[in-house]
C-alpha cells in the first residue's frame, strides 16, 4: 500500500514538475492570457470530468456535503490560488529549477507540519518510532531542498545578467526570491484545504466511490476557489495591459496552438492533485508526509526539466554536482518518509 502511495506521488510529481513546458509554446500571448486558459482547464474543467468519471450519484452527493467543509475548502482554496498564481509567476522569473526549489520548500516545511498540529496528533508524532522516522525523512527533504537552493545562489553569482536572461528572458532574482517565498507559503493552503474536506471525502466513500478516488469531489470547491484568485488577476491584468485582444488573435502564431498548449499546460497541472489525491489514500495514519514526498517528486523532476532546458548552462561543476545532490537528497527522503510509514503498519 506504502509503495502504491510513493508511486502515485511520484506521479503527481512528474506532472507538476512538467505542467509549464506547454506553455513555452506558446506564442504572442501575455502570460495572463495564457495563465487563465490553463487555469480554465485545471481548475474548473478536469475536476468536473474526473468527479463525474469516478463518483456514483455525484450531484446528489455534492447537495449533502457539509457547508462548513465546502467553506473552508473553498477559502483555503482561494488562499491557495493565491500562491498558485504567485508560483507561475516565480518560474517565469527564476525559471524551473530554482522556482520550484525555493517555492515547494517553504511549502513542505507549511503544508506538513502545520496539519498535524492543527489536528493535535503532533505530540504522537515524537513519541514512536514511527512518527520520529516520518518527521526525519521531512527533515531530510527539507534539507534536499535547501541543497537545490544553495545551488541556485550560486548559479545567481557565477553568471552574468546577459548569460542569465539568454537562459531565462526574464531572469530577475530579487523579484523571483521574494515571490517564490510567498508562493510556497500561501501554497501550503493545499494541505490545509484537503483537511478542511475530509468530511466531504468521508461521504464519497459513503456514496459508494471507491477509496483511491475519494478526493475527486473535493477538488471542485478547492480549485474552485483557486480558480476565483487566478481569474480576477488575470482579467484585471488583461484589462491593464490591453492583452484582451489575445483571446482572439496570436499575430504570426497558430491561435489554436495557443489554446491547445495552454489546455494541455492546465490538465497537466490538474493530473498532480489527481494523482495526489489519490497518493493520500494509500498513506496510512501519517498521509500528512504526503505533502513532504509530493514536493521532493516535484523538485526532483523540475531540476531535471531544468538541466534538460539547459538552464544550469554555463554554471561551474560544483554548481552541477549541488544540482545532482539535491535530486539525490530528495528522492532519499521519500524512503525514509516509507519507512516510517512501514513502521507505522507494525505499530512501532
Amino acid at each position: 500500500m506504502v509503495a502504491l502511495g510513493v508511486l502515485l506521488h511520484a506521479l503527481g510529481g512528474f506532472a507538476a514538475g512538467s505542467f509549464y513546458i506547454p506553455f513555452k509554446k506558446v506564442r504572442n500571448w501575455a502570460w495572463e492570457s495564457y495563465w487563465l486558459v490553463g487555469g480554465v482547464f485545471s481548475w474548473i474543467v478536469m475536476p468536473w470530468v474526473i468527479a463525474i468519471a469516478t463518483v456514483p450519484e455525484l450531484m446528489s452527493l455534492l447537495s449533502k456535503a457539509p457547508i462548513g467543509s465546502i467553506f473552508w475548502s473553498y477559502l483555503f482554496g482561494l488562499l491557495w490560488g493565491i500562491g498558485g498564481l504567485t508560483f507561475g509567476l516565480s518560474v517565469r522569473y527564476l525559471g524551473m529549477s530554482l522556482g520550484y526549489a525555493i517555492a515547494l520548500g517553504f511549502c513542505a516545511v507549511f503544508g506538513t507540519i502545520i496539519p498535524p498540529i492543527y489536528k493535535g496528533i503532533f505530540g504522537d508524532l515524537v513519541t514512536s518510532a514511527s512518527g520520529l522516522t516520518t518527521l526525519g525523512g521531512v527533515l531530510v527533504c527539507i534539507a534536499g531542498i535547501a541543497v537545490c537552493g544553495w545551488a541556485g545562489i550560486s548559479k545567481e553569482k557565477e553568471l552574468s545578467d546577459e548569460k542569465k536572461k539568454e537562459m531565462i528572458a526574464e531572469f530577475n532574482f530579487n523579484k523571483g526570491l521574494w515571490i517564490a517565498m510567498f508562493a510556497g507559503v500561501m501554497s501550503a493552503c493545499m494541505a490545509f484545504a484537503i483537511a478542511a474536506g475530509e468530511p466531504i471525502t468521508v461521504l464519497a466513500e459513503e456514496f459508494g466511490t471507491a477509496t483511491l478516488w475519494s478526493n475527486s469531489p473535493l477538488f471542485i470547491f478547492i480549485l474552485a476557489g483557486g480558480f476565483t484568485t487566478n481569474f480576477v488577476w488575470c482579467v484585471f491584468l488583461n484589462l491593464k495591459n490591453r492583452t484582451l485582444k489575445d483571446y482572439r488573435g496570436a499575430g504570426d502564431a497558430s491561435l489554436i496552438g495557443n489554446y491547445v498548449f495552454s489546455a494541455l499546460a492546465g490538465i497537466t497541472w490538474y493530473l498532480q492533485f489527481m494523482f495526489y489525491g489519490m497518493g493520500t489514500t494509500k498513506m496510512g495514519k501519517y498521509d500528512f508526509s504526503s505533502w513532504t514526498v509530493h514536493m521532493a517528486f516535484i523538485i526532483v523532476f523540475s531540476n531535471i526539466w531544468g538541466l534538460i532546458f539547459r538552464e544550469w548552462k554555463g554554471s561551474s561543476r560544483r554548481t552541477h554536482r549541488l544540482v545532482f545532490l539535491g535530486i539525490i537528497i530528495l528522492i532519499a527522503s521519500t524512503f525514509v518518509v516509507g519507512l516510517g510509514t512501514y513502521l507505522e503498519s507494525k505499530g512501532r
